[in-house]
């Protein structure tokens, strides 16, 4: 039902489109009735601008996690050309959580790798919900490398909550999948291009996150984990996912002000989930102007500038800064000697 995929933050503007589709439908009977769909369109734009510039993060995961959002296929079909899909990792078998092929953008071949949620619950259940087993991380990085020798860049789009996290996954080395796949893509000879649609949840996001360029919509969260998974850790209950989010910085201006990722995809008025075409034609628009960018760089300098951006990734203090900073001006010093520490008797002695 659609009821079920309308977020309560966003009642305001259901009620104000319910107000606009029964005026238009009496505005065909009454020209009249112009001027004031004129203005309710005027004040639904308006609604729409001030809910989603104030988004509180908890906010944010729910429109990165709607349900009408656009995934990986949609932008296949939206962005790419001739796509091709690759299947299997040659060791196990084929998750249909990730996706990759070949496609054409403009005049670029590329290599397209992406999570896959997937829509309706006989298309979810096949996909696990997007997270995607180790065999397909293993599937993504051999693609990546074939890419590689062809001379062909790459281009991820991550969407999952999280790597799958059942036993048969972590019997078939998950943990191992995800390390090896980021080993590869830091040092893989190709340009790589990596854009968070949606979700960007922990290593199962990490493991195609890799990247020359790492982008997100704006609506889209990218964390180390969940704001569920870290109430649950931290205050024993998923009631404080709120508060979680907030203290994870995981949306797109956090990210972006902490230099984790490089830009920002701007997203239509009112979320990706509105409007796929616009949201597609912006997400086409910023991979056709890194790929033009990247493509003239020579892999040397491209693979060593990759791994120098992952390596000014947070901030660090030395404590012997701390200790081996001179003494104060205003400090005034005590030449008389300090006493030794003298260890308390020890019983038995």
């Amino acid at each position: 039902m659609a009821g079920e995929r309308r977020l309560s933050f966003e009642r305001p503007i259901y009620e104000l489109e319910a107000r606009l589709e029964k005026l238009e439908r009496h505005t065909q009977q009454n020209p009249e009735a112009l001027n004031e769909l004129r203005q309710l369109r005027r004040v639904l734009t308006d609604a729409k601008r001030r809910i989603y510039a104030s988004l509180k993060p908890w906010e944010t995961v729910e429109v990165a996690r709607h349900p009408d959002r656009p995934q990986t296929t949609d932008y296949l079909e939206l962005v790419f050309d001739e796509f091709v899909e690759l299947h299997g990792d040659k060791l196990f078998g084929d998750d249909r959580a990730m996706r990759t092929g070949w496609a054409k953008l403009d005049a670029y071949k590329v290599m397209v790798v992406g999570h896959q949620k997937g829509k309706t619950t006989s298309e979810r259940i096949p996909c696990n919900y997007g997270c995607a087993h180790p065999e397909g991380y293993r599937k993504a990085i051999a693609k990546m490398r074939l890419a590689a020798k062809f001379h062909m860049p790459v281009i991820c789009l991550i969407d999952t909550p999280g790597a799958y996290p059942g036993i048969a996954a972590e019997e078939r080395g998950q943990h191992q999948a995800i390390a090896e796949a980021m080993f590869e893509m830091s040092r893989l000879p190709t340009p790589i291009v990596c854009v968070v649609i949606g979700e960007g949840g922990s290593g199962g996001a990490l493991g195609i996150g890799v990247g020359d360029r790492v982008a997100m919509l704006e609506h889209s969260y990218y964390s180390v984990i969940s704001p569920e998974g870290c109430a649950g850790i931290l205050w024993k209950s998923h009631e404080f996912k709120e508060r979680a989010a907030e203290a994870l910085k995981m949306t797109s201006k956090d990210l972006l002000k902490l230099k984790i990722v490089d830009e920002v995809v701007r997203e239509p008025l009112g979320g990706a989930h509105r409007d796929h075409h616009a949201t597609a034609a912006m997400l086409k628009m910023y991979l056709r102007s890194q790929l033009r960018e990247l493509v003239g760089i020579p892999i040397d300098e491209l693979v060593e500038a990759r791994y120098q951006r992952f390596r000014r990734m947070g901030v660090f203090l030395d404590r012997t800064q701390a200790t081996d900073a001179p003494p104060s001006d205003d400090a005034e010093e005590d030449p008389s000697p300090q006493p030794a520490e003298v260890p308390a008797e020890q019983p038995g002695r």
